[in-house]
């Protein structure tokens, strides 16, 4: 084979530091090869340690370049006269830029590939470009999905529960689930039926993850249906005390349910799913919800804490907020802050942390938190609270005007009524079409 170094292609003896600045320049360019093993004048000298040359140029492209360029870049091993040589192809990025993270945003961290060198970017280019980036980064839309089968059962049905009604024969253009070659994306394989996104909920023993004690993976489904999954969870665990000494009752609950709702729908729609899934951890003393990515580009700390909303995945967002499980009033955060403050928030250049510490008040009453889930210490969650409450203002309640005044399934209904008669809670006096209930506590 013969070697010619062009503007698509580099070519190297060995590894050096470089390398990392080349890979980045074809991400900006049009993409290219790397030959390693090949000196300049084309001649095949090979690669001695493979092994390390493959892990080496696995971590300069997950580690040093931003934003991770790992769809883009993929080592091959060739062999060419007795000799090893490897060959870096590079697609070019969907990201309008790249950068050597080092370096950041800047003419020593930006480079093109011009000709057969690699040339600094100017500021002007750079701010040209990162500008072009906030209004069409949706990488979702743009990135094409290599996951089999792909159908959208379950996001119909969702939609139209919520009166979204789209035609069939455009339905999949007008909610962007296709590449502009016509390939299904990533948006479209995280709203997909199955699909192999994962969405853990882990409990731990103790204030560490060094003992695991559940770990339940809600994913791995349409996107829309593993978030109503994982809230539901979220509720289930949402234990409280509840004071009768007063009247009306108070109910005190392990921590603030629509806070924990927020900080999971941001987690969802704002998550770099290039880099990994969102994670729910639990543990003796606090809730943490962890999402990849650290802040949107562009977005400051102090612009996120005052609610100003920037989406990472734009479309996605448009779609969850069509489903009626986010909004764009930027309350969010806000709303978060005001029950817990800046400190519940980890932020890092690549993900985000947030941490919601239990009441300390429900701990006690229900002796710690592997003792209160089991519910065998009378312990009631936030939807049986919702029952109790409704039935104390009006006893004669049937199961189904619960369900249709609180919005609970009616199954989940009958099961909630279950627990609270076996908890000696709540009882029924009389026939179920005559009688009524009557709180016990």
């Amino acid at each position: 084979m013969n070697y010619l170094e062009t503007e698509k292609v580099e070519l190297k003896e060995k590894w050096n530091d470089q390398i990392a600045k080349e890979i980045e320049a074809f991400l900006n360019t049009e993409g290219g090869a790397i030959y390693l093993g090949v000196t300049d004048e084309g001649n095949v000298v090979g690669v001695d340690q493979l092994d390390i040359a493959l892990r080496r140029i696995s971590d300069v492209v997950s580690d040093q370049i931003e934003p991770s360029a790992i769809d883009c870049v993929q080592p091959e091993v060739i062999f060419d006269d007795g000799k090893v040589v490897i060959k870096i192809n590079i697609t070019k990025g969907f990201s309008s830029l790249y950068c050597i993270k080092k370096y950041g945003f800047s003419p020593s961290g930006c480079h093109l590939r011009v000709g057969t060198t690699c040339k600094s970017m100017t500021l002007s280019m750079i701010k040209e470009r990162f500008e072009k980036g906030l209004a069409k980064r949706d990488l979702m839309v743009q990135m094409p999905s290599y996951y089999g089968d792909i159908s959208f059962r379950i996001l119909k049905m969702l939609l139209l529960e919520r009166g979204c009604h789209l035609e069939e024969a455009n339905y999949e253009k007008n909610l962007k689930l296709r590449t502009l070659n016509g390939e299904y994306n990533v948006l479209a394989e995280l709203l997909s039926d199955t699909n192999s996104t994962s969405l853990i909920f882990a409990k731990f023993k103790g204030l560490t993850k060094a003992s695991y004690s559940e770990r339940t993976d809600y994913g791995n489904q349409c996107l829309a249906l593993a978030y109503e999954k994982m809230k539901g969870r979220l509720e289930l665990e949402n234990i409280c005390k509840t004071i009768t000494s007063v009247r009306p009752r108070k109910d005190i609950y392990l921590y603030d349910a629509d806070a924990v709702n927020e900080a999971l729908i941001n987690a969802l729609i704002h998550n770099d799913y290039r880099i990994a899934s969102p994670l729910v951890c639990f543990f003796d003393d606090r809730l943490e919800i962890l999402s990849h990515g650290g802040l949107p580009a562009g977005l400051s700390k102090e612009e996120f804490f005052q609610g100003i909303s920037r989406p990472r995945n734009t479309q996605l967002t448009e779609i969850f907020q069509r489903l009626g499980i986010a909004e764009h009033t930027g309350h969010g955060i806000p709303m978060i802050l005001q029950k817990y403050g800046e400190g519940v928030f980890d932020i890092q250049p690549n993900h985000i942390n947030v941490i919601i510490p239990f009441n300390k008040e429900v701990l006690a009453n229900h002796g710690g938190i592997s003792a209160s889930i089991s519910g065998s210490d009378g312990g009631m969650n936030r939807q049986e609270n919702a029952i109790l409450g409704a039935v104390e203002t009006n006893p004669s309640l049937s199961a189904q005007e619960l369900s249709c005044s609180l919005k609970i399934p009616f199954r989940s209904v009958q099961r909630y009524l279950a627990n609270l008669k076996t908890k000696g809670i709540l009882a029924r006096i009389g026939s179920n079409k005559t009688g009524y209930w009557k709180v016990l506590i």
